[in-house]
Formats: structure tokens, sequence, C-alpha cells
């Protein structure tokens, strides 16, 4: 193993055969990276549990991997993890020719306007929700903040994709998929670490209720889904080789890509505003400067409309939300390398990959760099504003750097539903201050719980309860 070819980077091994450095990394890989770099540089090749992942942790030089998109493949990668975790037949081209593409396509219905209707829809959702939960709220209600977050962002994702359940107990049925939903996800960095799901207790048995709510029998029953649910039915249609069960499997992984995330990034950007009694104010200040200057009334009773525009010029309420982001969120940016192949990098920088070789950018290494970040551990509402504008220029070592704040992956990898996100955390957050005053109600730590690192948004490691009531 200890034979590197010219060119190729110094390799990490761990004691242990197979494992390499497994163990320590899945403790605090952001640790581990750093110390790697303090010790070999900037590029080096650590040996994971049976992968040879190679690290690039300058980030000027993240676009000469991201560029070279085509020796450096994304998709076969995800789509192998997502069969296995989500148990639906993986998208090979001789039993499935062009699902990939085909489904890839509809991704068209999350952006320019299909993306207003899907945002409109996901606003009367919110509330909605907002007002049958707090109509009663006439004084203080205390709940936990992560269940809050959780139970609200799951029903309007789940309403505004998929449709409402006409029942009259259609609030039951959905938090009954939410809570099998939360005892799937507890497994999800287990499954996405390649242990086979029997090892996982009742994982199994749950996964396979979830993706029995989406059986076509049951989906049909739902009304007012949304037209990007509707494309990916028709697609499905059209290949018989896709049993009902792979359907169903199919829509219970959108819905898992659609909240996965969402929702502990809506948390923590609650929770930091809520932390940060300046941060608040600026932009509850911003949101009721926005409703008196549009002549809309705030309130439950009235119905909040937002075009993208509006939306997009919250400047304060968009810094917060990115500057939360920034501090949780923690994916690994994955390239397979599909040959043997040099890769050229900037000042004349080159390493060998053998076919198979893993590329990872770690951008949780940038987002903490305190460097581009001054004191990045503080929360700092406004990081993102200059002078009353959005700030987008950030240096290191003095240059600017084309990246800067990565949550959502890069290029070839990067989250399609990446704006409907955006739009429904602050329509979230613009409900929730608009109408109610909020605050904590215990004065405990939350801290990241690193359990998911590479995965996406960290989840808080403890919930917190906080209390709202009505603005008078």
């Amino acid at each position: 193993v200890f034979n590197r070819k010219t060119g190729e980077p110094p390799l990490i091994n761990g004691w242990i055969p197979y494992l390499g450095k497994a163990l320590i990394f899945r403790k605090d890989a952001y640790k581990f990276l750093l110390d790697q770099q303090k010790k070999f540089g900037d590029i080096f090749t650590v040996h994971i549990a049976g992968r040879y992942i190679t690290f690039i942790m300058d980030p000027f030089q993240y676009v000469y991997v991201i560029r070279n998109s085509k020796q450096l493949e994304f998709h076969e990668f995800a789509n192998k993890m997502a069969s296995k975790t989500f148990d639906y037949p993986a998208l090979s081209k001789g039993k499935f020719p062009e699902l990939k593409e085909n489904l890839h396509r509809i991704y068209q219905y999350l952006q320019g306007k299909p993306l207003d209707i899907i945002s409109d829809h996901m606003m009367k959702n919110l509330q909605d929700i907002f007002e049958w939960k707090c109509s009663q709220a006439t004084d203080w209600e205390t709940e936990k903040m992560y269940k809050f977050c959780c139970s609200v962002m799951f029903e309007a994702s789940f309403v505004t994709l998929y449709g409402r359940v006409p029942a009259a107990d259609g609030h039951k049925v959905i938090s009954e998929i939410r809570d099998k939903f939360i005892k799937f996800d507890a497994s999800f960095p287990y499954l996405a670490a390649n242990i086979p799901i029997e090892l996982l207790g009742a994982t199994k048995k749950v996964r396979k209720e979830l993706i029995h709510h989406f059986l076509l029998q049951n989906m049909t029953k739902w009304l007012g889904g949304s037209k990007v649910v509707q494309a990916r039915q028709d697609i499905f249609e059209k290949y018989e080789l896709l049993g009902d069960y792979d359907k169903a499997a199919h829509h219970f992984a959108f819905l898992w890509a659609s909240v996965g995330n969402t929702i502990p990034a809506t948390f923590w950007a609650m929770y930091y505003l809520l932390r940060h009694p300046e941060a608040l104010a600026a932009v509850r200040d911003e949101i009721d400067h926005l409703l008196q200057s549009t002549g809309q009334k705030r309130g439950p009773t009235y119905n909040i409309h937002l075009t993208r525009e509006q939306l997009d010029n919250l400047v304060y309420l968009e810094s917060a939300l990115n500057e939360s982001l920034r501090m949780c969120s923690s994916s690994m940016n994955i390239r397979i390398s599909q040959e043997d192949f040099v890769l050229k990098l900037e000042g004349n920088q080159e390493v060998v990959l053998r076919k198979g070789d893993w590329i990872a950018l770690y951008p949780q290494i940038l987002h903490m760099d305190p460097e581009v970040y001054e004191d990045p551990k503080e929360y700092k509402f406004d990081r993102y504003i200059e002078d009353g504008k959005k700030k987008t220029t950030f240096y290191k070592a003095g240059r600017k750097l084309k990246y800067f704040l990565m949550p959502f992956g890069s290029g070839i990898s990067m989250c399609p539903g990446r704006f409907l996100a955006m739009n429904e955390m602050k329509m979230f957050l613009f409900i929730l201050l608009s109408h109610f005053d909020v605050e904590l109600a215990e004065n405990k730590a939350v801290r990241l719980d690193n359990s998911r690192m590479g995965l996406g948004i960290l989840l808080p490691d403890v919930d917190i309860a906080f209390r709202y009531k009505l603005r008078s």
C-alpha cells in the first residue's frame, strides 16, 4: 500500500488494516483534517474503510476539481448510495434507459417561474400550519424548538410537494409519517456509511412502512400536489421494470431530500436569532418594514404574499440565515476518478489519481477559516452585508475567493432544491417573527452533534425550550 507513484499525494494510513483512519475521522473529521493539513500541506490522501480519499484543502483549488466533471464523476456514487439507503433498484442504463437524465430534467420545476408557484404554495401552507398551531397561543406557549421546527417544516413541505391528506385527521396522518421519518433519519448516517440495514434495529421495518405511504393508491388520494412530484410520477409510469414499491421508494427518497437538511437548518437559524437579541431585532425590523411598505397587515388571520424579489431583498434575514448555514453545515463534496488521470491545479501543481480514487472537498474547513471569516466561531448575523447590500466578496491571503459559502455542495453535485430550501426557511422565519413574540425559555448551550459530519447539516445535540405568543 505504501508504494506511491510519483506525483501521488502523501498517504495517511491507519494502523488497523481496512479501517484505516475511519474511527478517528468519524469522531471529528474537521479536527482530523486540520491536523493532517498542518503535517502534510493542502493535498493528502487518507485511507478510510478501504477507500482512498484525496482531500484538497486549499479553496483556491476547488474550481479545478469542480470544473473537471468529465473525469471526476459524482452522480454514479450518489445514485448507488441513494438506491441502497432508500431501497430502490440502482438506476442502471440497461434496465432503465435515461431514467437518471429524465429525473434530473425535472429539477427545472424548482427554478425560475415554476419556483415562484411552488414557493407561493409553500407560503400559504406555512401560514395555515402556523395559524392552526397558534390559534390557541393567546398567552405564552412553550414548546421544544427542534420539535417545533420539525413539525411545521415537515408538514409544510409534505403538503406543498405531495398534497393534502383529505381525511378529517389529515394533520394526524402527516404527523404519523413524520414520527416514522424521524426514526428512519436517525439511522441515516449509518446507512450512508454502508452499514447493512439489518443491523439497525427497527429501521428496516420503519423504512418499509414509510415507503408504503407513497404507493400509488395512497398518493392518488392526496389533493393539490406539486408539478415536480406529478412530473416524477409520470416518468416512473414509463418504466415497466419499476415495480410499485420501487416507485414509492423514489418518492420517499425525494421527501428525505426535501426535508432531511432543511429541518435542522431551520432550527439553527431560529436558535441563533433567539440567542442574539440584536440580530432578532434587526431581522424583525426589516420584516415589519416590508409589510408596512407593501401595505400588508401582520397577524395569523391575514394572508401575507411575498414576491421572489421581496424575499430576495430581505438582506438581514438572508445574511442571518447564511451565517447559521456557515456554522452548521458539514457536507463533504465527493468526486470519483473515472480513469487514471492527472488533475492539474494552479501553481503548476499536479495530483496523480488512480481510477476509482475519491477526491473530496470539505467546505467546513473554509467556513471556519479565521483568515476568511474573522472570529469564525462567533455568530455575526450581518456578516454577509456590506453598506446595506449583500456582501459577496471574501478574501484569503489577500485574494478574492470564488467559493466562500458552500452549504449546498458544488458544481454537478449542487443541491437542485437549494432555491426552494432557502425560500422555505426565509418564509418560516418571516411568519414566525411577524406574528409572534418569541424567546428562549431555558438557558443552556446547544452544540452541534457530529454524527452527520460530511453528510449535510449537523443536528443539535439537545433540544431547547422556547416560548411564543401572538404579537400585540
